[in-house]
């Protein structure tokens, strides 16, 4: 497993903190966490921070896995949790929001 660069680790702490301003700490780790995979690590910082930070909220504070669970499909459940996401990113004071017509979010 290739470890993840020094300068990586600076700029995905430096998209967090522009991203999720006020986001709790345990929050912020998992999210860092998901930026670091080897899945997102391609990606630019704040390009796999934001995907992260949708996945990690998607399945830690909504009812996403519920609705799955329930026999949602993948896109019906996501579009059930939008708003959900976004209350979640309003009161962390995200500088963005997810836009419900813009789904093309990773599925982690």
């Amino acid at each position: 497993m290739k470890a993840v660069s020094t300068g990586r680790q600076r700029a995905v702490a430096k998209a967090l903190s522009t991203l999720l301003p006020q986001a709790p700490y345990a929050d912020i780790e998992a999210i860092r966490t998901a930026a670091n995979d080897r899945k997102l690590r391609g990606l630019p910082p704040s390009v796999a921070v934001w995907l992260a930070t949708v996945a990690y909220v998607r399945h830690a504070h909504t009812d996403y896995d519920d609705l799955l669970a329930e026999g949602y499909d993948r896109d019906s459940a996501r579009y059930f949790v939008v708003d959900q996401i976004n209350e979640v990113l309003t009161r962390w004071r995200a500088t963005r929001l997810l836009d419900p017509e813009d789904m093309e979010t990773e599925d982690a």
